[in-house]
């Protein structure tokens, strides 16, 4: 399930495979660079799915509500996260009430809860709300980690 990503150049939608969100890459009708994906990506079942299995780069998870005031407060810590390790990292949301099935098979009981994937495996979890800078250090050690 790629990602649809609009050209800022031209305005060309362009899909995105999840094995090359953290790729820079080409727009398919002017050929400007389209940088890699930089903001955190609202993930369904399907798209949840694809990016576990093909990302190349370690993947940040937040599991959120609208209803929920610490989800809120951690948005701008989320995105900033996002746009600091992008090409090094993917960030998604998932909305826990939309998606619960997705929020149980990682045991999430409280939001915020943030998990940590490098090749489809579970590296680090955590509930309640983190800054920006605990969240890249969690990236950047799992990006160094060794994982089969």
């Amino acid at each position: 399930m790629p990602v649809i990503r609009s050209c800022l150049h031209c305005g060309q939608k362009n899909r995105i495979p999840a094995s090359h969100l953290a790729d820079s890459g080409r727009c398919g009708a002017c050929k400007i660079e389209l940088p890699p994906i930089g903001e955190p990506l609202a993930a369904d079942a399907a798209l949840f799915e694809d990016v576990l299995q093909n990302a190349r780069v370690p993947v940040l998870v937040d599991f959120w509500a609208d209803w929920c005031g610490p989800c809120r407060m951690a948005a701008p810590e989320v995105a900033r996260t996002a746009a600091d390790l992008s090409g090094q990292a993917i960030v998604l949301k998932v909305d826990s009430d939309k998606y619960p099935q997705l929020a149980a098979r990682y045991n999430v009981r409280g939001i915020p809860n943030f998990i940590v994937l490098k090749n489809g495996k579970l590296v680090h979890q955590q509930a309640g709300l983190v800054g920006h800078d605990q969240m890249e250090a969690w990236l950047r050690s799992a990006a160094s980690a060794t994982i089969a």
